[in-house]
C-alpha cells in the first residue's frame, strides 16, 4: 500500500474510498467478534463462568481446552492482524497526535493479552474472568473508536 509509504491520498479517491471501506468492515469485524464471542462463552458473567468452569446444577459441562485453544488460537491471529491493519492506517492519519502512540499500544496490548487472560482465567479463578471480560471490551471499543476516527478524518478532509 503506498498510503502506508507515502501518507498522501490527494492523487487518488479510489484508494482513500478503498481505505475506508477496510475500515468500515474491521469495524463490522469487532462488532460481529463480540457476538461470537457471547454466542460461544456467553453474554453474562454467569453464562461465562458456566461455560468455562461447567455448573453442576444445571448439568453443563465447562468448555473443553481444545475448543478454547483453538478459539483462543483464532483470536489471536485475527484480531491482531486486524489491529495491525487500523494500527498503520491510524498512524499514517494522525502522527502528529500526542495520543497516537499511546492509543496504539494500548490497543495492541488489550488484544494480545484478552486471549491470554481468557485461558489464564479458565485455568484459575472466576476474578480473571472479570478481567478479561474488561479488556475484551475495552480493547474492541478501543479499535472501532479508531476506525470511526480514521473513515470519519478521510471522508471530512
Amino acid at each position: 500500500m503506498k498510503f502506508l509509504v507515502t501518507k498522501e491520498l490527494a492523487y487518488s479517491s479510489l484508494l482513500k474510498n478503498l481505505i475506508v471501506g477496510v475500515c468500515i468492515a474491521l469495524f463490522f469485524y469487532f462488532m460481529l467478534d463480540v457476538l461470537l464471542h457471547g454466542y460461544i462463552i456467553g453474554f453474562t458473567f454467569e453464562e461465562m463462568n458456566s461455560t468455562l468452569y461447567g455448573n453442576a446444577e444445571e448439568f453443563i459441562e465447562p468448555i473443553l481446552i481444545d475448543s478454547l485453544l483453538l478459539q483462543v488460537h483464532i483470536d489471536l491471529f485475527m484480531s491482531l492482524l486486524a489491529v495491525m491493519m487500523i494500527a498503520s492506517i491510524y498512524i499514517r492519519l494522525f502522527s502528529t497526535q500526542k495520543m497516537t502512540k499511546w492509543l496504539v499500544h494500548t490497543l495492541f496490548l488489550l488484544s494480545l493479552l484478552s486471549p491470554m487472560i481468557l485461558i489464564f482465567a479458565y485455568l484459575t479463578s472466576k476474578i480473571a474472568v472479570f478481567i478479561w471480560i474488561v479488556c475484551f471490551v475495552l480493547g474492541h471499543l478501543l479499535a472501532m473508536i479508531m476506525t470511526v476516527m480514521i473513515v470519519k478524518k478521510l471522508l471530512l478532509k
